[in-house]
């Protein structure tokens, strides 16, 4: 039975984790530490195991070292890659996978190549399960637009440097369209409102950069990683487009209050 009532997402509007520092040598500092600590004590597990979905950077190296370091930082006891971007793992090795892991961590990249291979190898349905299963799903950028229905996505800007946003389909887990890098990003702010008139039935959560929702269950609330990060939803209403700032505060609220134009 797929329960909702398990699910523990955390969605972060964007970020960085760390990496090597090509200038100056060295290791850049990572800005998402809170929330990804969160996503640990989720688990309710000391040291968590944790899964790194790489399919947006299309399975590149470097980057599983980069979330490896970071999260072994973090007290996960392991960290392993699901590699999906160019391989077609069989069903049954994806769900043995996925399900022996606490946390599946999605990184950034391409989000519409992202799902077009969740789907074309089934792993959407398997992260869906996952999900229900009380498993912590995670991730920045297309790593967070992946668990709404939709998301503002400047995937084009990978394949033909097209500088549109388009809006894909993620796997639905959370019934808006999302919008990451808000304040990073400044076309997004007047795409989102061309995309959200577009999508009439829906609300849209837009994080900025450090900024992430935490749902459980059927409750949410807005954690940050970094002074100042907001998240706002948006939709149109009677002809007029409105945004509005999501409240930080640490009791959780209704996830179908916020996901509603009427409230």
């Amino acid at each position: 039975i797929l329960m909702k009532s398990n699910y523990k997402i955390v969605a972060i509007g964007g970020g960085e984790i760390g990496g090597p520092d090509n200038v100056n040598g060295g290791f850049l500092p990572s800005d998402t530490i809170a929330i990804d600590k969160r996503s640990i004590e989720l688990t309710g597990i000391k040291n968590p195991k944790l899964l790194f979905i790489s399919t947006a950077s299309n399975d590149v190296a470097g980057y599983y070292e980069t979330v490896k370091r970071h999260f072994i930082k973090l007290g996960c006891s392991e960290i392993d890659v699901l590699k999906v971007a160019q391989e077609s793992p069989s069903t049954d090795n994806m769900r043995e996978t996925v399900f022996s892991h606490d946390i599946v961590y999605v990184g950034g990249g391409n989000t519409l190549h992202l799902m077009n291979r969740w789907r074309k190898t089934g792993l959407d349905k398997i992260l869906k399960e996952a999900a229900c299963r009380g498993i912590v799903m995670t991730g920045l950028s297309a790593g967070s637009i992946c668990w709404f229905s939709y998301g503002n996505s400047d995937s084009r800007s990978f394949t033909s440097n097209s500088e549109q946003l388009i809006k894909v389909t993620g796997i639905g887990l959370i019934e808006a369209l999302h919008c990451p890098h808000f304040d990073s990003e400044k076309s997004r702010q007047n795409d989102l409102k061309r995309m959200m008139k577009n999508t009439p039935k829906l609300v849209a959560i837009a994080l900025d950069d450090c900024a992430a929702i935490e749902v459980v269950g059927d409750t949410y609330r807005i954690i940050i990683s970094k002074d100042g990060a907001k998240a706002r939803r948006a939709y149109w209403s009677r002809g007029e487009y409105i945004l509005e700032e999501i409240e930080q505060q640490d009791e959780y609220r209704g996830l179908d209050e916020l996901l509603s134009k009427n409230s």
